[in-house]
């Protein structure tokens, strides 16, 4: 079992930064691919940025690529989303998923199997 839950959620302008983190629990979190999602009002969730267990292999959306930044600190079971330059289009729900253990990563929400409850970011204009 994992437990997911992030942090660091908010209201913040245009362009300026927000740091968000998720906080696992339990012993495999190290041997695990991760990725952030998010879902905006009457949208999908959709596939924001993974990174995967070792923090060496990142990927993002093209949506964000170039602003927001995903990593990992093992030792301290938690994986980060740092939002660079956010637009009023990234305004969602914010969510950290984690996948099987030694799975590769990637951006199909089918393939993780543990999910955070969500944090809320809000990017006003």
């Amino acid at each position: 079992q994992v437990q997911l839950v992030e942090s660091g959620g908010g209201l913040v302008q245009a362009g300026g930064s927000l740091r968000l983190s998720c906080a696992a629990s339990g012993r495999t979190f190290s041997s695990r691919a991760m990725g952030w999602f998010r879902q905006a009002p009457g949208k999908e969730r959709e596939f924001v940025a993974a990174i995967n267990w070792s923090g060496g292999s990142t990927y993002y959306a093209d949506s964000v690529t170039g602003r927001f930044t995903i990593s990992r600190d093992n030792a301290k079971n938690t994986v980060y989303l740092q939002m660079n330059s956010p637009k009023p289009e990234d305004t969602a729900v914010y969510y950290c998923a984690a996948q099987p253990p030694t799975s590769g990563y990637g951006f199909d929400a089918s393939t993780y199997d543990y999910w955070g409850p969500g944090t809320q970011v809000t990017v006003s204009s």
